[in-house]
């Protein structure tokens, strides 16, 4: 079950879309307001949102700002009477996944719901769950109880190495020679622990005390199978 989150003040418009995309497989819920919206995101998590960018208590684009900032990854649409190119690549460099200009057909707008349902849903068998965490290296998704953690490419290629090697120390030497692959002649010798002490600070509840992505002293680091 696909659930759709809708921002849009028009109340015809908004009831017009929600049915348009509402079916067996897809529950939508429509909110009026920014203030009414973050009440929504706070209570539920969505597959999809789409957001009204002029709303009369503020923009939907505060919104999206908002939830990437947090590090929620979910797709995003934004609609928009303006067709202005700027105000396009405004949103698309804010976040968005999607830009579609008032007026449009609810055809056209349910074929780009269901392109962005379609990309976002990464297969099962891509995604490796491991303890609280679910990575999904392919789709560059990373998710810890739920909710979005962004990782630059360097802590995405250490944190493959680490996982896919769980239970075993990985020795220092093999992970700079694994992560950092771009033919440099030479690789800061601190590189590595600055990457680990990052990728502890998004990955771990106490990045002081790591549970996870643990130091094997002379060797190098593991991450640690919980039993």
């Amino acid at each position: 079950m696909k659930h759709i989150f809708l921002l849009e003040d028009d109340e015809t418009l908004g009831r017009g879309i929600a049915m348009a995309l509402t079916g067996p497989e897809v529950s939508v819920v429509c909110r009026p307001s920014l203030a009414k919206a973050r009440e929504a995101l706070a209570e539920d998590r969505f597959d999809l949102l789409i957001l009204d960018v002029n709303l009369p208590d503020g923009s939907g684009l505060d919104l999206l700002h908002q939830v990437r900032a947090e590090g929620d990854v979910t797709p995003v649409i934004l609609l928009t009477a303006n067709d202005l190119e700027l105000d396009e690549v405004t949103g698309l460099e804010a976040g968005a996944d999607d830009y579609i200009t008032k007026p449009f057909s609810l055809a056209v707008l349910r074929a780009r719901v269901n392109a962005q349902l379609r990309r976002s849903a990464p297969k099962a068998s891509q995604i490796l769950t491991v303890g609280p965490f679910a990575f999904d290296f392919e789709q560059m998704n990373f998710r810890r109880d739920g909710r979005g953690v962004e990782l630059s490419k360097t802590e995405q290629k250490l944190l493959r190495v680490l996982v896919e090697n769980r239970g075993h120390a990985v020795p220092r030497a093999t992970l700079v020679d694994r992560v950092w692959t771009d033919g440099a002649d030479f690789v800061e010798e601190n590189a590595l622990s600055v990457t680990v002490k990052r990728l502890r600070s998004k990955l771990e509840a106490d990045p002081t005390k790591p549970e996870y992505l643990k130091t094997v002293y002379g060797i190098g680091y593991t991450w640690a199978v919980k039993l």
